[in-house]
């Protein structure tokens, strides 16, 4: 993987995930003989029905959206029949799924996918990522794959296999053994994993792939391996050597207040918390979310406006934040270089009265023009609440947020 690499134009530099939907997945798998179910994806009931025919019963009904736990959430089905298929069509697509995955964020399903039944003697667990602590690529495997592996790896760390792999030097037989034996595999089922495993490393490495799981593995009752599930994301800076994957990116999956941030160019990232935060810089950034964590509050966001940011773009930020329900008040900290503290708090000013203001806000402001962007602040009769410091910003945050 090259760690050095352009950033496509077609997708924002904030974007730090490319994720594939499974049967995007499958197919990319599937290019490289890895073992994948016969399926086809569907976005009317109409499509979905005739492919279950032809398929033959029994066939897996199965939303595509980006995130785990489908299953628990209602949003897979295995059917026996015409009638049942019908009614889990009817049932899956077009619902609007939410998991442990999707968070606060529900996820509507436009497409499914269709699958011929697997007679499955045991589930099984894998998965390769970066490891970045050490440098690797990091095979993670387990005897106890499906839905509840998350609960395993808290209750049994055990039963996780986790074998590094030097990129420098690719993967090598004693990983392949590692894993294998780790996962109590013998005999022809031993070697079929192997090769399995070898050509899944190819993937990750010839794509630049952030994360490719398999949960789960099946090991079928005539002694094959076949990948029910597929999981990918793919390195977005290293999308412009991966045209054909680029080109699977579905914007209809990232969050409507992210996807709005993007018009503007400012750096948003939703969070779960209730306190919004306006900055201009990453690494400030961080240090405001961390200082709201210890002032007893939860951050409702990541909002870098950038170094260059001007009133306009100050006041589309502000609109963002005030879209999302779950914020309660508001914390703006800026340090003045490029972006003055007196261009800041006009567009404050202008964007607190175009939209009308409704939130407790604290603002704290250091460097070129602080002064004059505190009499901005000051002189404009709004109900904005200036700190002096970090410290101050932190006590005021906190007060807020406990009387909320």
């Amino acid at each position: 993987m090259n760690l050095f690499c352009q950033q496509p134009k077609h997708l924002q530099p904030d974007q730090l995930h490319m994720k594939l939907h499974e049967y995007q997945a499958k197919e990319l798998f599937g290019r490289f003989k890895l073992p994948v179910p016969e399926g086809q994806v569907a976005a009317t009931a109409k499509e979905a029905l005739d492919c279950a025919h032809a398929l033959g019963f029994p066939v897996a009904i199965k939303a595509q959206v980006h995130a785990g736990g489908r299953g628990k959430a209602g949003g897979i089905k295995v059917v026996a029949n015409i009638d049942d298929a019908r009614t889990a069509i009817d049932t899956i697509l077009g619902m609007t799924l939410q998991t442990a995955q999707t968070g606060k964020i529900s996820k509507k399903v436009g497409k499914i996918l269709i699958e011929k039944g697997v007679a499955i003697d045991r589930e099984l667990y894998l998965s390769i990522l970066p490891d970045r602590a050490t440098a690797s690529l990091m095979i993670i495997a387990s005897s106890e794959g499906g839905m509840n592996i998350e609960e395993v790896a808290e209750s049994s760390p055990e039963k996780i296999i986790r074998v590094r792999v030097n990129p420098l030097t690719g993967i090598q037989p004693f990983h392949l053994r590692q894993v294998a034996f780790g996962l109590g595999l013998n005999g022809d089922g031993f070697k079929s994993f192997c090769g399995l495993l070898s050509r899944l490393y190819t993937v990750v490495e010839k794509n630049d792939l952030l994360l490719a799981e398999i949960n789960p593995l099946a090991l079928t009752a005539d002694g094959n391996f076949i990948l029910l599930d597929a999981k990918v994301e793919v390195d977005p800076n290293a999308l412009f050597r991966h045209k054909d994957l680029a080109a699977t990116y579905d914007s209809s999956e990232d969050d409507p207040l992210e996807l709005e941030a993007k018009k503007y160019n400012l750096n948003y990232i939703r969070l779960k918390g209730n306190v919004g935060t306006m900055v201009n810089g990453a690494g400030l950034a961080m240090a405001t979310m961390d200082i709201i964590k210890q002032a007893g509050a939860e951050p409702a966001n990541f909002l870098d406006v950038g170094g260059g940011a001007n009133a306009e773009m100050i006041e589309n930020g502000f609109r963002i934040l005030l879209s999302d329900p779950d914020v309660k008040s508001i914390l703006i900290n800026i340090f003045g270089g490029i972006l003055r503290c007196d261009v800041l708090a006009t567009g404050v000013v202008e964007a607190a009265r175009k939209i009308g203001l409704n939130l407790p806000v604290v603002v704290r402001m250091e460097g070129t023009n602080v002064d004059e962007g505190r009499n901005i602040l000051t002189e404009s009769g709004l109900d904005l609440i200036s700190a002096t410091d970090l410290q101050d910003a932190a006590e005021k945050i906190s007060t807020i947020a406990g009387q909320a």
